[in-house]
């Protein structure tokens, strides 16, 4: 149905609703009991809807983002895009009872809405009261939370490399790469692109194909490391890297709506 809708042309549609755990309104609890701390790891699993997340009455400190510890800043709601994880510790320190655990829409018209429940373990009575605020259409709250974010470079686990080993400030980059994101029409079906590329899978995982040097199945170079203006074509697109290098990479957003970034097996800084 999806493939459908891409083929004939046209984007996805706003969602019917939203989901916690594969449940709609209070279709999901959670029990806990007063006093311990829990951690939550939430992840959104949709396809093109940024969400936001909040718990009535509870503060969350987040700990980890993508697999890599954070400064343990505390927050009311948190902002999660598309295909993120973060968890949070969560502290049952509240009155005995059952709270809202609010997961809603953002950047969309209508603002779509869903909760499941926080329940104390000792508590006899239901949730009630009004659903905590969250932000809808606040690109700057957005954009202000995501600079709070930070990197824990101090938190005990793996890390990319001894700390004190590299001065990141100081090392210049070998090479800019500048990766624009688009939303083009290629043969009447909807398709997205990077670079103009939109890519297409081989019937060979491309790391067989390179671990068993297979020839034929792409072609390292076949995307430019920069916007080329031209118009969108289908390709297995294979950017071509040099092992250790520290590279200055630029994500370009001309669309309307938010773009998430994932970079397989990588951290990395945001810097600007």
């Amino acid at each position: 149905y999806l493939r459908a809708i891409l083929n004939r042309g046209h984007k996805f549609p706003v969602p019917d609703g939203l989901l916690i755990n594969g449940r709609g309104w209070n279709g999901y609890t959670v029990t806990v009991d007063q006093g311990k701390t829990y951690r939550l790891r939430i992840s959104n699993v949709g396809l093109t809807t940024s969400i936001n997340f909040r718990i009535q009455g509870h503060k969350m400190k987040l700990i980890e983002v993508e697999g890599s510890h954070t400064l343990q800043n505390t927050y009311a709601a948190l902002d999660i895009h598309v295909g993120q994880s973060y968890s949070v510790l969560v502290t049952a320190d509240q009155p005995a009872m059952d709270y809202y655990m609010v997961v809603s829409s953002r950047f969309t018209k209508p603002v779509l809405t869903t909760t499941a429940v926080l329940h104390y373990s000792n508590s006899f009575r239901g949730v009630s009261g009004a659903l905590p605020w969250g932000p809808t259409d606040q690109i700057a709250w957005s954009l202000s939370q995501a600079r709070s974010i930070r990197w824990n470079l101090t938190a005990s686990g793996p890390r990319p490399n001894p700390q004190g080993s590299y001065h990141y400030g100081l090392i210049k980059p070998a090479r800019t790469i500048r990766l624009a994101n688009s939303a083009p029409i290629i043969n009447r079906m909807q398709r997205y692109a990077v670079n103009s590329v939109s890519y297409v899978p081989t019937s060979t995982p491309l790391k067989l194909a390179d671990y068993f040097r297979i020839g034929g199945i792409f072609n390292v170079g076949s995307i430019s490391d920069y916007p080329t203006g031209g118009g969108a074509y289908l390709q297995t697109s294979v950017m071509g890297a040099d092992f250790r290098s520290f590279v200055e990479i630029v994500f370009e957003n001309s669309e309307t709506t938010v773009q998430s970034w994932h970079i397989d097996g990588h951290s990395f800084f945001v810097v600007g």
